[in-house]
């Protein structure tokens, strides 16, 4: 595998607390590989140590094989951090050219804007936009410098649904120009649309990776039939030749019915399975 991104019992203490708690995982090259967990999982302390913005207190990072902190790693990252804010008197454009210039090659400012959606927002105020619109400010900022590899810690967080669903475009987007995306987030309908893999953390550590698929299919428990007869009808399946069964059943019986529902089990099932909790349970 063509792996960019390589931690290697990764562990991070604070005084007695362990936030990081001897992880190992390997990001491929092109891939959105996404952190799930719920706010103090120790995502954002993971990805901030492969930024080189935090030291380790033991493990190994290497990207591109060589050390976080390395000027030639800095060169090729962007980062969205999850606390993401930039100078509120400044215009938008102002803000995208004043970050351009602090790299000898970047991307065109005017087409960075209209690719993100920003440029009829060019002349505004940092300070005057929208969340959504701030958080695309940030993303431009982010990959301003055309990197290779794209950190997004948290970047919908706060977001009402349009404004989330226009971010997921644009990350869709950088999927589409080749990048390597490392995506933290605690929403599990975020992660299962967007991520190519996911590895999911709780209390420091990483309880389970995979696809989408492969988590759900593992983890996601039986899927479910939902039949809408006079009274609602819920049935556990092991395979979809027993619809066949059922249906063939409610024949025999009888039992008039207006749809029949087949609900596949999803990354909120994981977790709970996993954990024994939901995700934005204490």
């Amino acid at each position: 595998m063509n792996n960019v991104i390589k931690v290697i019992d990764l562990v991070k203490k604070y005084g007695d607390v362990i936030a990081v708690d001897g992880i190992s995982f390997s990001v491929r090259k092109g891939e959105i590989f996404s952190l799930l967990g719920p706010n103090g999982a120790g995502k954002t302390t993971t990805i901030e140590i492969i930024e080189g913005i935090r030291d380790a207190t033991s493990g190994e990072v290497r990207i591109f094989g060589m050390k976080p902190g390395d000027v030639k790693v800095r060169e090729k990252m962007g980062v969205l951090p999850q606390e993401f804010s930039s100078i509120e008197r400044l215009t938008v454009m102002e803000t995208i050219c004043y970050f351009a210039s602090m790299y000898d090659e970047h991307k065109d400012c005017d087409e960075l804007l209209k690719m993100l959606g920003l440029y009829e927002k060019r002349n505004e105020l940092y300070k005057n936009l929208s969340g959504g619109m701030k958080r695309r400010t940030g993303i431009a900022i982010a990959i301003v410098n055309n990197p290779e590899i794209i950190f997004l810690d948290e970047p919908t967080t706060g977001l009402d649904p349009a404004a989330r669903k226009s971010l997921w475009d644009i990350i869709e987007y950088m999927k589409e120009e080749k990048k390597t995306v490392i995506l933290t987030t605690h929403y599990m309908e975020e992660a299962e649309k967007l991520a190519d893999r996911i590895a999911i953390m709780n209390d420091g550590k990483i309880i389970a990776e995979g696809t989408p698929d492969e988590l759900i299919d593992k983890y996601g428990g039986k899927k479910k039939i939902i039949i809408d007869a006079k009274e609602k009808i819920v049935r556990e399946i092991s395979d979809e030749k027993e619809i066949v069964e059922i249906i063939n059943k409610l024949k025999v019986e009888g039992i008039e019915y207006k749809f029949i529902e087949i609900k596949r089990p999803s990354m909120d099932d994981v977790f709970i399975n996993l954990t024994g909790r939901k995700i934005n349970e204490n």
